[in-house]
């Protein structure tokens, strides 16, 4: 029987810009990094025969699938492109059924592996990562835990609790003084080290185990905000899913909702609010937003609500804003808050509150707010925030047509950025140039100013 054309397959292929050997390249990239050792000899005569019309066999359609989901930026299934998806026993297994201690132990390797850090580096953020479990593996994640046999002999007390604490918090206020470029191997070495033996190890109680658990997650957590601020986005994805997968596993509802917001801010910012508003949604369910405290779930409902805004629920953003800030005037002195919190406060919030008006159109609103982020900001504390705030601040001054006040503030901007290594920073130094650029040959003499100190800071943090 003759097959026919895999048309759907060659639409997608020819939509990636890529030749055959490349998706093969590309397909065995991925298939290296889920351990489906089977298809690491994929070439380019595989892909020419699954256009031509035979069926991949085993996890191929899955992987295939993921392979030209990261290149499109968009979730593609195996029946979008005419293959069928194996049967649940050969079925891929996603990011959330790969054993947490193991998956802790392979992420920290690649990172830790400068070649495989390399290549982590360059993988395409992963849409199709995005998309969370059912509620019967968050119901079923602490039996998973409490059932796993110890990979260690070690015995882990409240010395290892305070130890994941103590880098957690210094890691953290690195990050928001000086961003995340910088010091990320360090983090990325200990935690393969010693968090891995940590997690793995033998605990005189559940409690214990539910406290180291959720010290390893938090930690994990600051290791995935500081690949987010370097813009290595997919590495940053898979550390935010790894520590979503400890928080459920330490039954720790407001940590998971913690870290599910930062997943939900990284998928806004890179331009897929679909995706961004399931998971903020999800951030806020249940006990994730009933157990937390009124300052995380101020945090919980401003980035909800910019996720909203950027989808275009207009409504329901401007809802979810004024939520987020009655819930920050309900947070009083004395609090019992987590330490995670600790750096949000009015400045934050009124930054991204700028930032989902922005999304709304009020560009006013969000030059306003700002204006009040950065006036109530202590500078020391958070060099980086205050550069990539400022950044905003000009941009919005610039699109009113105030540039001169624009390159003033994009001024202090370049001052605060020495000592900050930030992708996120450097961002908003590109978008200055970038403002600038109608503006250049016009004789403002400012404009030209902020354009030359924009070109030699770059040249300094690339």
């Amino acid at each position: 029987m003759r097959r026919e054309r895999n048309e759907k397959l060659a639409a997608a292929i020819a939509e990636t810009g890529w030749s055959q050997p490349k998706v093969a390249a590309a397909l065995v990239r991925v298939a290296a990094e889920v351990g489906a050792d089977e298809l690491l000899g994929t070439s380019r005569s595989h892909i020419a025969m699954w256009i031509a019309g035979t069926e991949p066999s085993g996890r191929a359609p899955l992987i295939l699938s993921e392979t030209l989901s990261r290149r499109l930026q968009r979730p593609i299934t195996p029946a979008e492109i005419g293959l069928t998806p194996p049967k649940s026993g050969a079925a891929m297994a996603s990011e959330w059924h790969v054993d947490t201690v193991s998956a802790l132990v392979d992420l920290g390797r690649s990172n830790v592996d400068l070649e495989r850090r390399r290549v982590l580096a360059g993988t395409a953020y992963s849409v199709t990562g995005l998309a969370l479990p059912g509620q019967t593996w968050w119901d079923e994640a602490p039996e998973r835990a409490r059932s796993r046999p110890a990979s260690t002999t070690r015995r882990i007390g409240t010395a290892e609790i305070n130890a994941l604490k103590e880098m957690t918090e210094f890691f953290s206020k690195r990050d928001q003084r000086q961003g995340g470029v910088d010091g990320r191997t360090a983090l990325y070495q200990y935690i393969y080290d010693d968090v891995a033996t940590y997690v793995g190890g033998v605990f005189a109680s559940d409690e214990t185990r539910c406290r180291l658990f959720a010290a390893a997650a938090e930690l994990v957590y600051v290791a995935g905000w500081m690949s987010f601020d370097a813009s290595h986005h997919e590495a940053a994805r898979r550390y935010f899913t790894l520590a979503v997968k400890l928080a459920a596993e330490a039954e720790d509802a407001p940590l998971a909702g913690h870290v599910l917001r930062a997943m939900a801010h990284q998928a806004t910012d890179l331009g897929h609010p679909k995706e961004a508003v399931d998971i903020a949604a999800a951030s806020v369910e249940h006990k994730r937003y009933t157990l937390a405290t009124p300052r995380e779930r101020a945090l919980l409902g401003v980035v909800r609500a910019r996720s909203l805004a950027t989808a275009g629920r207009r409504q329901e953003a401007r809802t979810a804003l004024l939520r987020a800030e009655d819930d920050l005037a309900a947070a009083k002195p004395g609090d019992d808050e987590p330490a995670r919190v600790w750096f949000f406060s009015e400045a934050s919030l009124a930054h991204e509150t700028a930032r989902t008006l922005w999304a709304l159109g009020d560009l006013q609103g969000a030059q306003d707010e700002f204006w009040r982020s950065v006036h109530t900001r202590k500078t020391d504390a958070f060099g980086r925030t205050h550069v990539v705030t400022l950044g905003y601040l000009g941009a919005a001054q610039a699109s009113q047509g105030n540039v001169e006040a624009a390159c003033g503030t994009w001024a202090q901007a370049l001052d605060a950025m020495n000592g900050v290594h930030s992708g996120r920073a450097r961002e908003a130094v590109i978008n200055m140039r970038r403002v600038l650029s109608p503006y250049r040959n016009r004789g403002i003499s400012a404009a030209a100013e902020i354009d030359e100190r924009a070109k030699a800071v770059l040249r300094r943090v690339a």
